[in-house]
């Protein structure tokens, strides 16, 4: 199976929802399914298997570090990752075995740190998916989801918990630290040249200088900075893509 089967349990309906969304749009997670209380979650994880669990602690009932301990006795127990407006029950919750808390509102970063430790936990789990696997991303605007070819981007640029796709004739925002889209596109043509931007380097048509001496890649979508410590790296790039022929922008 490609990617986590993760089972997210809250009492509260808002908050199970935008729970739901964000680990669908996490790339590691191929499925996830939402139970509106304990009980519930504990009848579909005796039904069928879930790599992990991410858990409201206040609930009705079957509270969440109770159902947490009951999963801790099963023979093969999914992987616990407390998600709580409450900072008090931190230490009872690793004590339980969770691998993480997350506190409520979720933060994009927090999430993908808890599902990397997931899958470092869930061998069965293919922990990179292949290069084709990421090869569009979906893009939602208006209420509607349109899909961005990796070969049409030509930068991708930093924007708090969005990376913003650059392709020759449009801006597109993506829900996704840029750190995690480097960990997916690496090996597909993309170097990182600087803390906020990722570039494709096919898409680079020349080097220029800005007006302080810094370093900049010319593309079709504008020009990217590239800082100290990547400017070698990104030359030797662009040499071997030149040599091979593979230069000039996205086909």
């Amino acid at each position: 199976m490609t990617g986590l089967r993760v089972l997210a349990v809250d009492d509260l309906a808002p908050a199970l929802d935008e729970l739901c969304r964000m680990l669908r749009e996490a790339p590691e997670v191929g499925e996830v399914v939402g139970a509106s209380d304990a009980l519930k979650a504990l009848k579909l994880l005796q039904a069928d298997h879930y790599h992990a669990v991410f858990l409201d602690i206040s609930m009705p009932g079957l509270d969440g570090l109770e159902l947490a301990s009951l999963l801790a006795k099963l023979s093969e127990p999914p992987v616990i990752v407390f998600v709580t407006a409450h900072d008090g029950h931190a230490v009872t919750a690793y004590g339980i075995g969770a691998v993480d808390y997350l506190l409520k509102p979720v933060r994009t970063e927090r999430l993908s740190a808890a599902l990397a430790k997931v899958t470092r936990l869930a061998p069965s789990v293919r922990r990179q998916p292949s290069p084709d696997a990421m090869a569009a991303l979906p893009v939602d605007s208006g209420g509607r989801t349109r899909y961005v070819r990796r070969d049409d981007v030509l930068f991708a640029e930093a924007n708090g918990d969005y990376v913003r796709l650059h392709t020759r004739t449009a801006v597109h925002p993506v829900r996704m630290p840029i750190s995690r889209l480097e960990e997916y596109w690496e090996g597909t043509g993309f170097t990182r040249v600087h803390r906020g931007f990722l570039l494709s380097v096919r898409a680079v048509l020349e080097l220029r200088s800005d007006t302080t001496g810094g370093l900049l890649a010319h593309t079709e979508a504008g020009d990217v900075p590239v800082s100290r410590r990547h400017a070698r790296d990104l030359r030797d790039r662009l040499l071997e893509a030149a040599q091979r022929g593979q230069l000039g922008g996205p086909r």
